[in-house]
This record gives C-alpha cells, sequence and structure tokens, in this order.
C-alpha cells in the first residue's frame, strides 16, 4: 500500500494521474469510497491532516553510468541466466 508520506508533493493522483488538486482528490475519494460529499469544514479538515504529513523530501543521487558502446552488452530481460 502506499504512504500518504508528503502526498501534498505527489500530484498528479490517481492510477492515471486524471487530477492534479488534493483537494479534488480528497473530494473524489469522499463520495467514492464513502458516499459523502464533505462540507467546506471537512474538507478542510482532511487538507490540515494530510499537509502535517509533508515533511523534507529524501534526497538521492543517480549513479552516473558509462557511456554505451558497440562493446555494450545488449538486455535479455527474459534470459534464464
Amino acid at each position: 500500500m502506499p504512504t500518504l508520506r508528503n502526498i501534498e508533493l505527489t500530484y498528479p493522483y490517481f492510477h492515471d494521474g486524471q487530477v492534479n488538486s488534493l483537494e479534488e482528490a480528497v473530494k473524489i475519494m469522499g463520495k467514492i469510497q464513502l458516499n459523502k460529499d464533505f462540507t467546506d469544514e471537512e474538507l478542510a479538515d482532511v487538507m490540515a491532516f494530510l499537509k502535517t504529513l509533508t515533511g523534507e523530501q529524501p534526497k538521492f543521487q543517480h549513479p552516473i553510468l558509462p557511456p554505451s558502446n558497440p562493446n555494450t552488452p545488449k538486455p535479455n530481460p527474459f534470459s534464464k541466466s
């Protein structure tokens, strides 16, 4: 299950990226999962909670790979080795 950590920063939302706003995503999920239209106050409360889960983004460095050349082995993702 995905985490809610930094959910405020991880738009677009849903499996197909159809929603860019966390607030809109919360409204949609309230309706779909709870069959409920949130009041402005309820929506503000949920948004306030989700924003408390926002923290410093992890920092990581991508490796620098050497350039490919004619002798670079070709990938074989289905090999049995």
